[in-house]
């Protein structure tokens, strides 16, 4: 640092340099302030993330195929396969289809989770929550152990296991 004490006779100018050394202080306390805040702030807890993968479906006659969308007056459209059907409708279809399948198979002792048949949704984009949510716990009230999503993958995407 640099100081002028006084000078020898000789012209006096204003000095017109900016002292820097105060800005170059504060900078560096708040770079070390939020070098310690910042790891207190941004909490997480440890997770693995599942891997996304495009897996094609295997359509299998007894699985149930259902798509949602919202109807014009706000309210949720279920369909099974090309039948509309109301939330009442679709437990007591979804129950017989499961007592069906596992009459068909001889008993439930002759069933493994794999055996059981899957339901493949299929939601339109625009579709509120509560519509899928409702068509799922459905789905799981009536028995069936896997519910499933039907997407379409982005063009130019991948078809295989990342």
């Amino acid at each position: 640092m640099a100081m002028s004490v006084g000078s020898d006779g000789g012209d006096e100018k204003p000095m017109s340099d900016i002292n820097t050394t105060p800005l170059v202080d504060v900078m560096l306390v708040l770079l070390i302030i939020f070098l310690i805040a910042v790891p207190v702030v941004v909490q997480t807890v440890q997770l693995q993330l599942p891997k996304v993968a495009f897996e094609p479906t295997t359509t299998r006659p007894e699985n149930v195929s259902l798509s949602i969308t919202q109807a014009g007056d706000g309210s949720c459209a279920v369909y099974w396969n090309l039948t509309k059907v109301s939330s009442d409708e679709l437990l007591d279809r979804a129950v017989a289809k499961l007592e069906a399948d596992i009459k068909k198979a001889g008993g439930v002792e002759n069933l493994t989770p794999e055996d059981l048949p899957e339901v493949h949704i299929r939601g339109d984009i625009n579709t509120p929550y509560r519509c899928i949510g409702g068509t799922i716990y459905t789905m799981q009230r009536a028995g069936f152990p896997k519910v499933g999503f039907i997407s379409e993958p982005e063009p130019g995407s991948q078809t295989q296991r990342l």
